[in-house]
């Protein structure tokens, strides 16, 4: 049953340990600690949950990381001036700025994702990184679909040549993971919201990547025998956590697919502290680990 199971926590734990060793070796030349600063906009309790885990994990790989907690009702000159004074702030190397924003703000969000500063932008969402991606470099691209090439490349699973099928189509997951998916030679479609006759795209998928936030969305009876299935929803049911996979329906007949929680979400956390180790080193001007 194992041989199945795409773990990305104990993916995570791994690259987490070979982080904390850079680190540590950085840091004792530098004498400086890298410096993560997340901005949250009022009391999303989701936001919060995923905040403490990256907070430990930060403390455990040996970054520091500060949260700056802001007034559901800032206005946006208020927070456009927060992050301007983060991006002149030598003693931060990364800049995250949580999202979702309040429903007050939430139009404005590319302009904030906008003003961070490209060399602290950690979530790789500023137009600079956005477009270095679009030519492969994926040096700065965002966390969860660094996460997911991750886990397909460690488990040796492939991609060249396969039917990549991505439901889901944001900035941080569906449009960035396309980019890295034809880097590889996949063949990529991208399904969303419009999409006419999903079921035929999901059918004939080798490669299935699910962000949807919809329970259990896909069934055994919508894939076809072998296929990969990349589960990054988490979705709470009657008080337990599950993905947008239905994980026991499905589990016999994929070749390989991910639990959800367990699966995407630890390394997504990975790759946003390895994101800031990244801008840390460049900021200092380190050409080396």
């Amino acid at each position: 049953m194992n041989d199945k199971i795409l773990d990305g926590k104990k993916l995570a734990d791994k690259l987490n340990s070979e982080l904390k060793i850079q680190i540590n070796k950085t840091v004792k030349k530098t004498g400086i600690i890298p410096k993560l600063a997340t901005i949250l906009v009022g009391k999303d309790p989701a936001s919060r949950v995923y905040l403490n885990i990256k907070n430990r994990t930060s403390a455990q790989v040996g970054i520091s990381s500060i949260i700056i907690e802001l007034e559901e009702n800032i206005t946006k000159v208020k927070l456009l001036e927060k992050i301007d004074r983060l991006n002149n702030d030598h003693t931060i190397h990364g800049i995250l700025l949580q999202l979702p924003l309040p429903e007050s703000l939430k139009l404005y969000t590319l302009e904030f994702l906008n003003k961070i500063s490209p060399l602290k932008d950690v979530d790789g969402l500023n137009p600079v990184n956005k477009g270095k991606l679009y030519d492969y470099n994926e040096e700065l691209a965002p966390c969860t679909p660094k996460g997911i090439i991750a886990l397909l490349e460690h488990y040796n699973i492939r991609i060249k040549g396969k039917d990549a099928v991505i439901i889901n189509r944001s900035n941080l997951v569906g449009k960035p993971l396309i980019f890295m998916l034809l880097k590889r030679n996949a063949t990529v479609s991208i399904c969303h919201t419009s999409t006419i006759d999903i079921n035929n795209y999901i059918k004939n998928a080798d490669l299935l990547v699910v962000a949807v936030r919809k329970p259990k969305f896909i069934t055994k009876e919508r894939i076809k025998e072998g296929v990969v299935i990349i589960d990054v929803g988490i979705n709470r049911v009657e008080g337990k956590l599950c993905g947008d996979v239905d994980f026991d329906d499905v589990f016999d007949k994929c070749g390989a697919i991910t639990p959800s929680p367990g699966g995407v979400g630890p390394l997504t956390v990975h790759f946003l502290l390895h994101n800031s180790f990244i801008t840390y080193k460049k900021l200092l001007n380190l050409t080396e680990m």
